[in-house]
């Protein structure tokens, strides 16, 4: 890798986390496509390249949160407790079973396209009946699981899916962005580690491009660190339009790929 390479890398993690964490979402899923168009890095190993990412770019949010007071908290175990087993066996899978792009380009635009159109709807025009409930405890569990096992294989942090499901379901932005960064921070290095072992064993493109996982991570460092401290000032309702922006965003992204 150059040093455009690296630039362009530390660029990209820099501006895709600013932008990101203030709603909880690390911004991997926006910087897969950057890392395979752009940067070129193969496949699998830009699952772990993007799973290195969110190990480096995630103290700068954290720390920002622990100072505010606002990391930890019940939601916050419950989304590890279903991520760290799902991102290991979501790794297996993608060594072993190797899992098409196409099928993970189809989840997320089937997912997040209705799910983020539905979010800003609500917010926009918001019903007069009754606040939805937040999940259950076991619900998010199995939520944090599945999510999970999608952030193995693909190398997403997991908060692009979490955010969305646990605000519609009316948890509150600010609860769920520190619980879903720490969780994606927390699975990001159980994972990467799984991928670097599995190097040991596996042939083939196994192993994280450290050198641009580090770059880009540098960026997200700094600019999560950013996007934390703005995210106070944003309101509720920002927040779940910016939220909402994202997730119809990258549904819409995955599904002009899928049709293309």
């Amino acid at each position: 890798m150059d040093w455009s390479m690296g630039l362009l890398g530390f660029a990209s993690g820099l501006l895709i986390s600013a932008a990101t964490t203030p709603v909880g979402v690390s911004g991997a899923v926006f910087l897969l496509p950057v890392q395979v168009s752009v940067l070129g890095v193969p496949s699998p190993a830009v699952t772990p390249t993007n799973l290195l990412y969110n190990v480096v770019a995630g103290p700068g949010a954290l720390l920002r949160y622990w100072r505010a007071g606002r990391l930890g908290g019940p939601l916050t175990r419950l989304l590890i407790a279903g991520t760290l087993p799902g991102v290991v066996l979501g790794a297996l899978i993608r060594v072993f079973a190797v899992p098409g792009p196409r099928v993970f380009r189809l989840l997320v635009a089937a997912l997040l396209l209705p799910l983020g159109l539905w979010l800003g709807l609500r917010t926009v025009r918001p019903v007069p009946a009754r606040d939805p409930r937040p999940p259950s405890p076991r619900a998010t569990r199995t939520l944090a699981l599945l999510v999970g096992v999608i952030g193995g294989i693909y190398g997403i942090g997991g908060g692009s899916l979490l955010g969305p499901i646990l605000v519609g379901r009316g948890t509150p932005v600010a609860a769920v962005a520190p619980a879903a960064l720490a969780a994606t921070f927390v699975t990001s290095i159980v994972g990467a580690a799984t991928y670097a072992l599995l190097a040991l064993t596996t042939a083939g493109d196994v192993a994280p491009d450290w050198l641009l996982g580090l770059s880009c991570g540098a960026g997200g460092l700094l600019g999560g660190y950013l996007g934390a401290l703005l995210q106070p000032r944003l309101p509720e309702t920002v927040l779940r339009l910016l939220l909402a922006a994202l997730a119809t965003g990258v549904g819409s992204l995955y599904a002009v790929q899928v049709l293309g």
